[in-house]
C-alpha cells in the first residue's frame, strides 16, 4: 500500500467518518445453521482448525486500511491509547485511538472494527461447540476443547474492551452481550455484569480442561492445556482471587522457560519466532491476504518492524509511521536491564554528525543506514530515539517484504504467567511477592534493587508500592504486546502524555488522573438499535487542550 492511501484520512478526528460509518456493520449475533452443524466428513475439522487459523490472514473490512489484520492490530490499537507507545502524529493510522475522540462513537467504523472481529471469532467458536453438541464423540473432544478455550479468550477481551469498572471494582458493573452457542438467534439480549461474563468465562475454561486434557498439539498456534490454564490464571488476576490466579499462573509455566538475553535482542529472530517461552501464538503466512495484497501493508510487519530495505513498503520502515516507546518510560529503565537495548537511545538526537549516529545504531541493527534515513528523513518528527527494535524482520530478510514480514507473534508467553503468579504471590504475602519479583528482574538486569520504581511517580496509584512495581515490569516485558490498556483499566490507572521531554504528539499531550473514559469503547449504533435491551457506552470526548506538564517526583 503505498502512501496515497495513507493521506485520505490525514488529519484530525473530524475526518474520521470519511473512512467508513454504520453502513458497514453487521450485528454481534451469528446463527448456526443446520448445513453448518451437518456431520460431514471432515467439517468438524475444517471449522477447528479455523478457529486459529482466522486469527490473521484476511480482510474484514477491505485492503485499504492498514489495520484490518486480525488480532494482533488490537495490541496497537488498545497499547497506543495509554502512554507507553507513542504514533509518529496524527496522520497515522492507529491515530483514531490514540487520539480518542468521537471518531471511536457508535457512529463511525472504527466502533464496528472490534465487534466485528470478537463477535465473529465467538460465533465460530460457537459453531463448532454446536457441532459437538449435536454429534458427541471422543474424536471431537480436543476440538471443542480448542473451541471453549478460544471463546473464553475471546470474552476475556470483550469484558476488558466494553466492561466500565473491572471486576474486583464492581462485579455488578456492565460488560457485554454473551452470545453463546444456546442463544445465537436471540435478538435482545442485555450486557452481561462482571460477575455473569466470568462465570461463563470460567465455565468455559472448565470445559476447555476437561476437554483437551491429554491433547498434544503440533505447534504454539493452537491452544493446550497449558494454555487453557494461563487464561484461567488470567481471569482470575482480573478478578483478584490470589489464590487461584498464582495456582493457575504456576501451572501454566511447566514445560517453558524464559527468554534469554540472546533470544530477547536476536537480529534475525527476535520476537519474530517461537521460542521456548512462548505458550500461544499467530503466524502471518506468505499465502495469506494481509500479506499478498496491497505489497504487505496491511500486516503487523508493516506496523512494527523497521528493518526492511524496500523503500515502496511499510508504515514502520517506509513511511515514517513507527511506533515508539513512551520517552518517560524509557528513561526509567536502567542501562544494566538488557531490555532497553530493544530501543533506540533518545541521547542519539542529541548528536549532529550522521556518521556518528549510525555507528550507534549499528551497535543494535544490521541495517543502521535505513534505520537513519527512516527516521531522520522520512518521519514526521524527524527524531531517531525511541524507537522499537523488538520486532525483526523473519531470518534477518531486509530486503523482500513478503518474506520478512511472514513472522509469528505472541499471544501468551512464560514471562506474563510469572508476573502473574509474582503479583499474586505479594497480594497474599508481600515479602514473598518482593521475592519473586527480584528473582523475576535480575534476569533482565543483574543490578535490579526493588522499589526503585514503586513510588507515587504516576497518576492514582493507589494500588500501592509492590503491585506498581509489578506493573513497571509489565509495561517493559510485554510491551507492544497488547497488555497496556487492560492493566490501565484493571489497576484503575491514570495516564501522564505531558511532561518535559515527552515525544507524545502536540494536541495529544494529557494527563489523566483516573482510568481514561475513552477507554470503555462504545457498541456500534446499528447494535443498540437492533438489540433492544443494549445499553451503550458515552462517547468519547475529544480532550483539548494539552495539559500542564507533569513534575516527575525525585524516586530516592
Amino acid at each position: 500500500m503505498k502512501k496515497i492511501f495513507k493521506q485520505a484520512i490525514l488529519g484530525s478526528v473530524v475526518l474520521f467518518g470519511l473512512t467508513g460509518c454504520i453502513q458497514e456493520a453487521e450485528r454481534m449475533d451469528g446463527i448456526v445453521t443446520e448445513d453448518q452443524v451437518a456431520d460431514a466428513p471432515g467439517i468438524f475439522d475444517k471449522f477447528v482448525n479455523g478457529l486459529t487459523a482466522d486469527l490473521v490472514g484476511s480482510f474484514k473490512f477491505g485492503s485499504s486500511y492498514p489495520w484490518d489484520y486480525g488480532y494482533p492490530s488490537f495490541f496497537l490499537a488498545h497499547d497506543v491509547m495509554g502512554q507507553d507507545v507513542v504514533v509518529e502524529s496524527d496522520g497515522d493510522w492507529y491515530s483514531p485511538w490514540y487520539s480518542c475522540g468521537v471518531g471511536l462513537g457508535p457512529h463511525y467504523l472504527y466502533c464496528q472494527v472490534p465487534m466485528t472481529y470478537f463477535y465473529g471469532w465467538v460465533n465460530d467458536c460457537n459453531k463448532v461447540i454446536s457441532m459437538y453438541k449435536s454429534s458427541p464423540d471422543e474424536e471431537k473432544k480436543s476440538g471443542v476443547g480448542i473451541a471453549y478455550a478460544m471463546r473464553a479468550m475471546y470474552y476475556m477481551d470483550i469484558a476488558q474492551i466494553w466492561g466500565t469498572l473491572p471486576y474486583a471494582a464492581d462485579k455488578n458493573a456492565p460488560t457485554a452481550p454473551i452470545r453463546s452457542d444456546e442463544n445465537a438467534t436471540t435478538k435482545h439480549v442485555a450486557r452481561a455484569t462482571n460477575e455473569e461474563m466470568f462465570n461463563f468465562i470460567l465455565s468455559d475454561l472448565d470445559n476447555a480442561e476437561r476437554f483437551i486434557e491429554g491433547y498434544t498439539r503440533e505447534n504454539v498456534y493452537t491452544p493446550d492445556l497449558s494454555v487453557v490454564y494461563g487464561l484461567k490464571a488470567r481471569a482470575y488476576l482480573l478478578m483478584e482471587n490470589w489464590e487461584k490466579a498464582e495456582y493457575y499462573a504456576k501451572m501454566a509455566q511447566s514445560g517453558y522457560t524464559m527468554m534469554s538475553e540472546e533470544e530477547y535482542l536476536s537480529r534475525t529472530n527476535g520476537f519474530n519466532t517461537p521460542t521456548s517461552s512462548w505458550m500461544f501464538g499467530l503466524t502471518f503466512m506468505d499465502t495469506h491476504d494481509n500479506i499478498t495484497a496491497n505489497d504487505g501493508d496491511c500486516s503487523w510487519g508493516s506496523q512494527m518492524i523497521l528493518e526492511v530495505l524496500n523503500s515502496e513498503m511499510g508504515y514502520a520502515a517506509n513511511y515514517g509511521m513507527p511506533k515508539r516507546i513512551d520517552a518517560h518510560l524509557y528513561s526509567t529503565i536502567p542501562a544494566t536491564d538488557f531490555r532497553r537495548k530493544l530501543f533506540t537511545d533518545f541521547a542519539l538526537d542529541e548528536m549532529d554528525d550522521p556518521a556518528a549516529i549510525i555507528a550507534e545504531l549499528a551497535k543494535q541493527s544490521d541495517v543502521p543506514e535505513q534505520i537513519y534515513v527512516s527516521m531522520a528523513e522520512l518521519s514526521d518528527s524527524k527524531k531517531i530515539g525511541g524507537v522499537s527494535l523488538k520486532f525483526r524482520p523473519k531470518n534477518g530478510e531486509h530486503q523482500n517484504q513478503y518474506k520478512a514480514w511472514t513472522v509469528s507473534v505472541p499471544m501468551m508467553r512464560v514471562e506474563e504467567m510469572k508476573l502473574i503468579e509474582i503479583e499474586a504471590a505479594g497480594m497474599q504475602d508481600e515479602a514473598r511477592g518482593i521475592q519473586l519479583l527480584e528473582e523475576f528482574a535480575k534476569t533482565r538486569d543483574p543490578q535490579y534493587v526493588y522499589g526503585k520504581h514503586k513510588s507515587d511517580a504516576y497518576y492514582n496509584y493507589s494500588t500501592g508500592g509492590f503491585r506498581n512495581e509489578v506493573w513497571w515490569q509489565r509495561r517493559v516485558e510485554l510491551w507492544g504486546e497488547g497488555f497496556s490498556m487492560y492493566d490501565i483499566k484493571r489497576l484503575q490507572k491514570g495516564i501522564i502524555r505531558s511532561y518535559a521531554g515527552t515525544n507524545h504528539v502536540e494536541g495529544y499531550r494529557w494527563n489523566v488522573e483516573q482510568t481514561p473514559q475513552w477507554m470503555v469503547h462504545c457498541f456500534v449504533q446499528t447494535e443498540s438499535n437492533y438489540n433492544n435491551l443494549l445499553v451503550n457506552n458515552p462517547t468519547p470526548v475529544y480532550t483539548e487542550p494539552d495539559s500542564p506538564e507533569f513534575i516527575w517526583p525525585v524516586v530516592e
